[in-house]
């Protein structure tokens, strides 16, 4: 019997010193161990792009893997969005989040494949980009108030592009017309980049853009910015009117991102993945460059930024409410 116990005690401590190495690989404190992916739910050349690509080398840097970059665009950001829903909750994929497959495709789409909410645990915020209404410099507009007349004047010729239907481009187009009344026409495109192209080739009127996709345009004197859509005025145009400034009243409106992970990921590694981040934002030069996108530095706790996509949620989906808009 003795022996007997002695052999199957031996082959047991056998078994669990061989099996150590892989548990221990899999167990937060030695993670990563692997390459991270990096969804980005929209096409290349937008913001959502840029953004991700400029975080994923420091990233990579302090996590001290691989973070590779990978767009699943379509259905505005659907697409994208249900891959890291239904990925493994090991944190090896994560997601460029914004406010429209968070907090706006849950009211807009009538059979949205992932639950913005349930299927999602949130690492950190990391931008909050004004839009900037704007013009070809060769229209003779030069003010928001000439821009709602010129509407008025001739109903259904003022066109606004953007990068698809419950986008910040659309939505911003939205709440200007329905609270100024000008009859503007929606005209969605499959990401920001076309809508831009078609804005330079003169085939749309204006857009409510993203500042950050739009700045170089602006910088070389293609396009003329009428008046940005926060209560403040952005740094990276500092003699562009506010909305409010332009004699729109209580307009305040701007875009968000974040990056968020699968639900049910150990929050160990959603502190790695915060903390990481957090002194990214904090390094002077890093801050700079994030700025000279058009975007304020935020960061701050996963508790943050879960409670902005819950509280933008109720907000935007209001507003997609109110305006009838639903897809299938």
């Amino acid at each position: 019997m003795t022996s007997r116990f002695t052999v199957l005690f031996s082959a047991a401590c056998f078994s669990l010193a061989m099996g150590a190495p892989a548990l221990a690989a899999d167990a937060p404190e030695n993670w990563p161990t692997q390459p991270i992916k990096f969804v980005v739910p929209f096409p290349p050349g937008g913001p959502t792009d840029l953004m991700a690509r400029l975080i994923s080398e420091p990233l990579a840097k302090k996590l001290g893997t691989n973070v590779v970059v990978e767009n699943r665009a379509g259905a505005s950001g659907n697409i994208g969005s249900a891959t890291v829903a239904q990925a493994k909750p090991d944190g090896y994929t994560i997601l460029l989040a914004a406010s429209g497959n968070m907090s706006v495709n849950q009211t807009l789409f009538k059979n949205l494949q992932y639950d913005p909410i349930k299927d999602f645990a949130s690492i950190i915020q990391i931008s909050r980009f004004p839009l900037v209404l704007e013009v070809k410099s060769s229209t003779p507009i030069k003010s928001v108030q000439e821009y709602i007349d010129h509407a008025k004047a001739k109903p259904g010729e003022v066109t606004f592009g953007s990068a698809g239907n419950g986008s910040p481009q659309h939505l911003g187009g939205e709440l200007f017309k329905k609270v100024t009344g000008a009859p503007i026409q929606h005209v969605p495109y499959k990401g920001a980049g076309p809508a831009l192209t078609d804005m330079m080739g003169g085939h749309i009127f204006s857009m409510f853009d993203i500042l950050g996709s739009s700045m170089q345009y602006i910088a070389r004197g293609d396009f003329r910015p009428l008046a940005v859509t926060t209560a403040k005025r952005s740094q990276q145009l500092p003699d562009v009117p506010t909305m409010q400034e332009a004699g729109v009243d209580g307009f305040d409106y701007y875009a968000w991102h974040g990056i968020v992970t699968t639900a049910g990921t150990p929050e160990a590694i959603i502190k790695k993945y915060n903390t990481a981040l957090n002194e990214i934002f904090a390094d002077p030069e890093f801050a700079a460059r994030w700025e000279g996108i058009g975007s304020e530095v935020v960061g701050g706790s996963p508790e943050q930024f879960d409670q902005l996509v819950r509280s933008e949620a109720e907000r935007l989906g209001e507003l997609v409410r109110s305006l009838g808009v639903q897809l299938d």
